[in-house]
This record gives structure tokens, sequence and C-alpha cells, in this order.
């Protein structure tokens, strides 16, 4: 196998982690440690997915049926990202609310999804680590 091809995951994750932790301590002047995981600028989901499908493409070209399987795999990620996983934080935000003054209530965590805006950092930071795996490759 390529390592490139498990390397440019990893990467593109890593980078959208430091990141997302980067933009978050600067947002809440504290270092973000709290807020690392789920939801947050940029997608770490949306750069692992997009730096494999671009790196896919670069490498096999976009008739190879990896390429299809990896650009489903994208959307459904990212779709999910923006809908399921964006309503689920909206309804731990009024479940906190509801239990607010209740005995031993851990609050769930409201930020769990995507906006549009996070998913399309996510997407071009994917790209530009696949293009840099890339051309680092050859």
């Amino acid at each position: 196998m390529d390592i490139s091809y498990a390397l440019t995951p990893f990467l593109a994750w890593l980078i959208a982690g430091v990141i997302k932790f980067l933009v978050n301590s600067i947002k809440t002047k504290q270092l973000a440690w709290r807020l690392i995981g789920y939801g947050g600028f940029p997608s770490n989901h949306s750069a692992i997915v997009s730096s494999t499908t671009v790196l896919i493409a670069l490498k096999e070209g976009m008739s190879h049926p990896a390429f299809g399987v990896a650009i489903t795999l994208a959307f459904i990620v990212m779709l999910d990202a923006n809908s399921l996983r964006h309503q689920i934080g909206k309804h731990a935000t009024v479940l906190n609310k509801l239990t607010a003054n209740a005995e031993n209530y851990l609050p769930l965590r409201e930020r769990i999804g995507h906006t549009r805006l996070e998913i399309i950092a996510g997407i071009l930071a994917g790209i530009l680590v696949a293009l840099v795996i890339n051309f680092l490759w050859h």
C-alpha cells in the first residue's frame, strides 16, 4: 500500500484539529482543551474525507471506482455533519436549558454538528493537504 493514503487523512485530521484548537483558544482567550471534539471551525471530518477523495482523484483519476466510493462517503459525512449532528446539537441546547436546575445533571455537549462555513473550511484544508502530499510524493 502507498503510505500516502494513510498519511493524508491523518495529516488532514491533525491540521484541522490544530486550527480548530487555535481558533477556539483565540475565541475563548484561553487554551481550549475542553472544546476538543465534534463541531467547530474547521470540520475535521470534512478535512479527512475530502483529503482522501482528492488524493484518490490525483493518483488514480476520477474514473477509478475508489474515487466514486470516496466521494460518496464524503457526501454522507458532510451531510450528516450539517444536518443530523447539527440538529442534535440544537436539541442538546434545549435539553440543557430545561434541566439546568436538575440535581446531578451533566450538561450535554451542544457543539456537535457543523455549519456550512465550517464544512467548507474543512474541505479546503483537506484539499490543501492532499495537494501537498501528492506533490511531495512525486
